[in-house]
């Protein structure tokens, strides 16, 4: 789904700012799942976005040659399955999902690889002395994936859902986010795996924040799996998009919001923003004191995005990465930590940490036939502007010889770039502020409806609210539940489900 500048995407004639209910400033998909909310309630909701194209970190595009579709953003959605917006949406039965039976993978020197199946004991019964270390930590919460998902998918403020729950989730954060963490391993294949999963959130190694995300990531991946969105995530956004038009509403694509006082009067305006972008669009709507709240959001250290058109698979030195929908690069825990924590410390890592995927081998639309597309990031210190496409390439190469040899074209881009690409990503931050545990807590401020800013009828809904970062939308949902309870006196949650489901 795409729109042309100033275009209108609507199922009949736009609406008149008279009869508007709501506004929502921003597509991604926290933007949408609030957009769909609000007009499954019955509202006349209007969504503006400033690219020319709906999704935010939700889209696909031909960034390197004709007929190679790369994910702007996010390719592979943990969430996806896992999200309790994304199943009430029933997205699983809007668009095709490939789920790799291998969620992830973490290659070390030699030709071994640490392999995380979906199967939790045929990953066991590869890990040999640290299968049972693997088991106990992974193991209590894949039991509970959907349980994990409710607890640390929401404010972390007031009662948790599933106490039991949280507290074997603590525990596991305790042991894998402070000084003790290699306690009860005894090789260094589990480890780096942990690590490797720890190393999405781009916070030091270890830490209470990283290990946290790490738990949740395992527990999906050998729960549901780790799905690839068939067509690329823009599919995901192309069907938050088909049911909003459905249900009345519309988007506009190519205006730019730059102050809330732009826009006709609704009841209601959600934004899809980052909090200084809330701070700076709604000045002169709040207190000082949550304006100064605003303006002290960390942001966090940033990504510098590489894709690559390829001439054929990658050639792993071991096979069996083929099979992975993702694999963590960077090698033991020791190397990914020193690698994370100099990208803490301002600096652009010699051998960095590098998430790879290939979607092309289980979505065949993604490429010309026989070609295949790579998509890799890498961290770096927030605002770089270096270019660290060569040593994206040599990471790569480290565990497949002979990959520059498959090279076709490559599209880089810097962490400048990233925040060019999409505002919400301050100096190239993809969490939209830093995800430690601070700021998960307090997101963007301590409250168990952290959604509901001071200004009458203005609403944060974004990766800036709880529950952060993630292709999820949560954010935008709650966001939307809490506008329709306050402005519009609506207690009861829409159906979001397919109506022929």
């Amino acid at each position: 789904m795409a729109g042309r500048d100033g275009a209108v995407i609507a199922a009949r004639p736009p609406i008149r700012d008279a009869d508007l209910d709501a506004i929502v400033v921003g597509s991604g998909p926290n933007g949408l799942a609030a957009a769909v909310t609000l007009a499954r309630a019955g509202l006349a909701v209007r969504v503006i976005e400033r690219e020319a194209t709906v999704g935010g970190g939700a889209r696909t595009l031909e960034l390197t040659l004709p007929g190679f579709r790369h994910d702007r953003c996010s390719a592979v959605h943990p969430l996806g399955l896992a999200s309790g917006f994304f199943r009430a949406f029933g997205l699983e039965r809007r668009i095709g999902f490939a789920v790799p039976d291998l969620s992830y993978a973490h290659p070390l020197d030699g030709g071994r690889s640490g392999l995380a199946w979906r199967d939790l004991d045929r990953t066991v019964a590869g890990l040999g002395v640290d299968g049972a270390a693997y088991r106990r930590l992974m193991g209590p919460l894949a039991r509970r994936a959907d349980q994990v998902a409710r607890c640390t998918g929401s404010s972390l403020v007031g009662v948790p859902r599933h106490p039991l729950t949280v507290l074997r989730f603590g525990f596991r954060a305790l042991w894998q986010g402070g000084p003790g963490w290699d306690a009860g391993f005894a090789g260094d294949v589990a480890p780096a795996m942990v690590t490797g999963l720890a190393a999405h959130a781009i916070l030091p190694l270890p830490s209470l924040g990283a290990a946290g995300g790490a738990l949740a990531l395992g527990a999906y991946a050998h729960a549901r799996g780790w799905p690839i969105p068939i067509g690329g995530s823009q599919a995901i956004t192309d069907a938050m998009v088909d049911d909003l038009v459905a249900h009345g509403g519309e988007v506009v694509t190519g205006h730019d919001v730059r102050s809330l006082a732009e826009l006709p009067p609704v009841r209601a305006v959600l934004l899809d923003t980052s909090a200084r972008a809330l701070a700076r669009l709604a000045a002169d709507r709040l207190p000082e004191r949550y304006l100064r709240t605003l303006d002290g959001v960390r942001i966090g250290n940033a990504v510098a995005k590489v894709d690559f058109a390829l001439s054929e698979p990658v050639p792993w030195a071991d096979p069996e990465l083929r099979n992975a929908g993702t694999l963590h690069l960077g090698g033991t825990r020791a190397e990914i930590a020193a690698a994370e924590n100099a990208v803490g410390r301002g600096r652009h890592p010699d051998a960095p940490y590098v998430l790879v995927s290939q979607p092309s081998r289980f979505d065949p639309s993604r490429a010309p036939e026989g070609r295949h597309v790579l998509w890799a990031y890498t961290h770096v210190p927030r605002g770089s502007g270096v270019d660290r496409a060569e040593a994206v390439i040599a990471q790569i190469e480290r565990f497949a010889p002979g990959f520059r040899d498959t090279i076709l074209a490559v599209s880089s881009g810097t962490a400048v770039d990233t925040e060019l690409h999409n505002p919400n990503y301050l100096l190239g931050d993809i969490a939209t502020g830093e995800p430690d545990l601070r700021q998960l807590v307090r997101r963007p401020v301590l409250s168990a409806d952290p959604w509901r800013t001071p200004a009458r009828g203005v609403y944060l809904a974004s990766a800036a609210a709880a529950p952060g970062p993630g292709v999820h939308g949560l954010a935008g949902w709650y966001a939307a539940r809490s506008a329709l309870r306050h402005e519009f006196g609506l207690s009861w949650t829409p159906r979001l489900a397919p109506e022929s489901v």
